[in-house]
């Protein structure tokens, strides 16, 4: 009976967690639809793209050791779908919906989301350009994160994405709780990382506002891809059914890319530039053209990309250029200097820093201190070789105004106060904005440089000089 009332198909080929399964019937399944084996309905799969008339690639959500060709595959024509309810915030849950961290089941979902939809049309989007301050000099001076935008952390390994990321979070959701809900998304990064993260925003309070989906490094390409869908169906759960401002974390984006050129190659598709898939653009699409702001609320996405080989123009690196509205680069040479966050401000760059967005002062502000450590940087070599006594006075002057100027845009964060042992700081925009403009105007030339590193405000460093005298 059953095989009269559901579609039946049978397996072709199992090549790894890509599964190739034919439908002869007139009727065939749909892409993001689910399948599972008849013999172990537990066993499902989600039919991913076509690779003939009447064949298609799935891949597969659990195990695969009990498949093999000619067996029977069901098709459930529903889409893979996750279960989202208030009761996900401050729990840890994987792309099914079901709790990963040891504190007991969740209630049924409120309402099932798919993790394959449209993203909204050009009349439901909402483009009004608003800075969101997040306290943290460098970002919101130089690469300010626009709110319902999308911002991009780049950087190689071990130069601090992740903590940037988590610092972000921790300063913007703690600044109205009511309206703001977090949904922070790792993608194929360590379990290791997502248990720090979870115990650190317990310990700072701002948990219970946070819902944390997870497809860690160990879980199959499959299950790392499709964590990014869900992440996207969250964050549009509490943007639709809530109209909550939700702030969209996603650790590592790059491995969202990379888990789909994992399935590409089981699929035989030929590789295009840079050996990833021909599909990475519209990958990359379907998830980012869905994180955007409505006319109910908005989400601002903001996103760690590892660069591999420190290669900014690898194109897995490439592709998500064209959806972000500031750019914020993290560099290896700035890490080893020991300057932090390392921010490399020259290469940082945002739509938001206009005179329209951020205000005058604050546009000039920022072109005066990018122009003199332009400058700064073509002296480099000089001082290198025959040290800065060489350089003319005036070149003296504003190459020690750069150094003070790099060094203030380092800051002492609060998710890192457990490994620094230094209490963070959050500093209002308006007064980095005055205070860089004090440097810059030589109000400081009398201070030594290196009193600059590691303070809030200029407040802190005429306690400082106070102290010392």
């Amino acid at each position: 009976m059953q095989e009269e009332t559901l579609e039946v198909g049978k397996i072709l080929a199992v090549k790894d967690y890509v599964v190739e399964v034919e439908f002869l019937a007139d009727s065939k399944p749909r892409i993001g639809e689910v399948l599972y084996l008849e013999e172990e309905p537990s066993m499902k799969m989600l039919v991913f793209r076509s690779s003939g008339v009447s064949s298609f690639y799935c891949i597969s959500l659990s195990r695969v050791e009990v498949l093999y060709r000619g067996a029977h595959v069901v098709n459930t024509r529903q889409k893979l779908s996750i279960p989202v309810s208030m009761s996900i915030l401050g729990r840890i849950i994987d792309l099914f919906g079901k709790a990963k961290d040891g504190l007991g089941e969740l209630p049924d979902g409120e309402e099932l989301r798919h993790l394959y939809t449209e993203a909204p049309s050009y009349a439901e989007i909402s483009a009004k350009q608003e800075v969101l301050e997040t306290g943290i000099k460098v970002v919101d001076l130089f690469a300010p994160i626009v709110k319902g935008g999308k911002t991009g952390l780049f950087g190689g390994s071990g130069v601090g994405k992740t903590v940037l990321l988590s610092e972000v979070l921790h300063n913007i959701l703690n600044k109205d709780k009511e309206k703001n809900v977090s949904v922070f998304c790792g993608i194929g990064e360590r379990t290791r990382e997502g248990h720090e993260l979870f115990h650190e925003l317990d310990k700072t309070g701002v948990l219970p506002g946070v819902s944390l989906i997870f497809g860690s490094m160990g879980d199959s390409p499959s299950i790392r891809f499709l964590t990014g869908l869900a992440g996207a169906s969250v964050a549009e759960y509490f943007r639709d059914t809530k109209s909550r401002d939700v702030l969209f974390f996603v650790d590592n984006i790059f491995r969202y890319a990379q888990a789909g050129n994992e399935l590409s190659l089981l699929m035989n598709t030929i590789p295009s530039e840079d050996g990833y898939q021909a599909t990475l653009s519209s990958e990359m699409a379907t998830i980012h053209e869905r994180l955007v702001s409505n006319t109910k609320a908005s989400i601002t996405t903001i996103e760690a990309i590892y660069v591999p080989a420190d290669d900014i123009l690898d194109q897995g690196v490439q592709a998500i250029f064209d959806y972000l509205d500031s750019a914020i680069v993290l560099s290896r040479d700035v890490y080893r200097e020991g300057r932090f966050p390392a921010v490399d401000i020259l290469a940082s760059v945002s739509s938001a820093l206009s005179p329209q967005v951020v205000g005058p002062l604050h546009y000039a502000t920022a072109l005066q201190a990018q122009s003199i450590l332009k400058k700064a940087a073509g002296l480099e070599r000089i001082v290198s070789l025959v040290g800065e006594a060489e350089l003319s006075e005036e070149d003296r002057v504003m190459y020690q105004r750069a150094t003070k100027l790099k060094n203030f845009m380092t800051q002492d964060f609060f998710v890192a106060e457990g490994q620094t042992k230094k209490l963070g700081s959050y500093v209002p925009l308006k007064n980095t904005v005055l205070d860089v403009k004090d440097i810059i105007d030589g109000k400081f030339d009398d201070a030594s440089s290196d009193k600059f590193l590691n303070i809030g405000s200029l407040k802190d460093l005429e306690k400082i000089e106070r102290h010392v005298q």
